[in-house]
């Protein structure tokens, strides 16, 4: 028999949504504040020539310049005033979350609630600050450098790294109002759109690429319907969940009867998320990316300028070493960043403080155990998946030369941003009708 709230999420139409006020003004402003980072990034930064810069983009196609470009929707290319887009306030968050699960200091700090979620943020905004310092003197000292800087003096630089800095917090602060304001997670939803604003050119330039007999009708029927396949596993996969039956002790009910709680663990499949395909794309071009800057000045005379020409060579996309290298770094990251993000020591520490045990299991250190070896039973599906989602893009780029802008990372980045976004419109619908029953209740109420 269906539940009350099964009644309710089965009555959530479009009538329903007219109704709901609040629900369509955040939705606007969702849609108003993402117009606005679209305009943003076309606003060029100062001293920039766009004509040695179009040439430096083509020279350094392929390179990790091309995953940073993708989630700031092209804005690095265009070297826009949100260039560096929100990828320092996403390493940088990154790192505290490291810290904060490694360090004492911050250990205690994670733990004192609210008060220090606050000042982990404010830390992460810190190191959002400098790390943006960084890598705006990189990207003033690369123009120079590639000469599509009009200008090489001091100020140049000053200018460079001020707007850089400013962009990038202005695009948290956009991120915050959308949270607060808005509807769904603003930071995930500016990459998002980053990555979504480049759909269009890659589906003209592939229908382009059937018209004109460059690409084949049944590479581009394969290209769509593996794409749909990465998205059905995906969808699939990230909202699958190992539940752990947690009971507690019998304690006194309203009626004076003795009735035991019960509630579940949820362990997610996939704990890491998108990091581990992020880092292992990173570590991979890192070699790539250092030679583009350079100029691909190596000397192939020299033994070592030999070597490292064949090294490049081995790992350029769709190499079988890159993608075995690929699919080897992900599943270390998984199993290292669900290590950080998840102890199991803690987690049973909380139970047993609340009194809550896994039935047949003793709390204390047997439940860690077990804890641990379920999180890595599941981490071992987990990261198989995520190494399947990213190489399979890699490999259908290798048979068929068709550049794929949504990746394994992009696409797990669209589909959990849109399925947490359609999940808060959901519960902000569910409240919506909660709140018209209760004032229904109370005027049947008034009239009796």
């Amino acid at each position: 028999m269906a539940s009350n709230a099964d009644n309710l999420a089965s009555n959530l139409n479009l009538a329903n949504f007219g109704k709901a006020t609040e629900l369509r003004q955040r939705i606007w402003f969702t849609i108003g504040a993402l117009i606005v980072f679209r305009f943003l990034s076309f606003v060029p930064l100062p001293g920039i020539d766009p004509v040695a810069l179009a040439a430096f983009n083509d020279r350094t196609a392929g390179g990790i310049l091309d995953i940073f470009n993708v989630f700031s929707g092209g804005s690095l290319e265009r070297m826009s005033l949100i260039a560096l887009g929100v990828m320092p306030y996403i390493t940088a968050s990154i790192v505290v979350q490291m810290a904060s699960a490694l360090h004492p200091t911050l250990i205690a700090l994670k733990k004192e609630g609210e008060a220090g979620r606050k000042k982990l943020n404010q830390y992460t905004r810190y190191g959002t600050v400098f790390l943006c310092a960084i890598q705006g003197y990189f990207v003033a000292g690369n123009a120079v450098a590639q000469g599509f800087a009009v200008t090489s003096d001091t100020m140049f630089y000053v200018v460079c790294i001020i707007n850089l800095i400013g962009g990038t917090m202005f695009l948290l602060w956009l991120g915050e109002q959308i949270t607060a304001r808005g509807i769904g997670n603003g930071v995930s939803l500016i990459i998002m759109a980053g990555i979504v604003a480049q759909f269009p050119t890659f589906a003209a330039n592939l229908f382009e690429g059937g018209r004109s007999g460059s690409i084949s009708p049944v590479v581009i029927a394969a290209l769509i319907a593996m794409i749909i396949l990465v998205i059905l596993v995906i969808c699939f996969v990230e909202r699958a969940q190992r539940r752990l039956l947690i009971q507690y002790p019998k304690r006194a009910s309203a009626q004076g009867m003795m009735q035991a709680d019960r509630s579940h663990l949820p362990l997610k499949l996939n704990t890491a998320g998108v990091i581990p395909p992020i880092f292992a794309s990173s570590l991979l071009l890192l070699p790539l990316t250092v030679t583009q800057f350079a100029g691909n000045t190596l000397d192939t005379e020299t033994t070592g300028g030999s070597i490292m020409q064949q090294v490049l060579q081995y790992l350029q996309h769709g190499q079988p070493l890159y993608m075995l290298f690929y699919a080897v770094l992900i599943i270390f990251f998984a199993f290292f960043y669900t290590a950080v993000v998840f102890n199991p020591e803690e987690t049973s520490d909380n139970l047993k403080k609340n009194g809550g045990f896994i039935p047949g299991i003793r709390p204390g250190k047997r439940t860690e155990e077990y804890l641990d070896y379920v999180l890595t039973r599941i981490t071992v599906v987990g990261a198989i998946y995520l190494a399947l989602v990213c190489v399979i893009p890699e490999y259908m780029i290798a048979q068929t030369g068709v550049p794929i802008f949504l990746g394994g990372t992009s696409l797990l980045i669209v589909v959990n941003v849109t399925v947490d976004t359609i999940t808060q419109i959901q519960s902000h619908l569910l409240a919506h009708q909660y709140g018209d029953l209760i004032k229904k209740a109370k005027l049947k109420g008034r009239l009796r």
